[in-house]
């Protein structure tokens, strides 16, 4: 089993942006594997005025 990477893709690739956007989305994002495949994490902060 590979761990994902961000794949550097094309105007005309119609796949491989979910990491990129993801890494553009979140403050850290990372990987676990599972018995049935891997999972994605990720760390978002909350909107200003919210409490945790």
């Amino acid at each position: 089993m590979t761990t994902p990477h961000i794949r550097h893709t094309s105007p005309t690739d119609e796949g491989g942006r979910g990491l990129q956007l993801i890494s553009a989305l979140c403050q850290r994002w990372g990987t676990r594997h599972t018995p049935t495949g891997k999972s994605i994490w990720t760390e978002q902060p909350l909107p200003s005025g919210r409490r945790e």
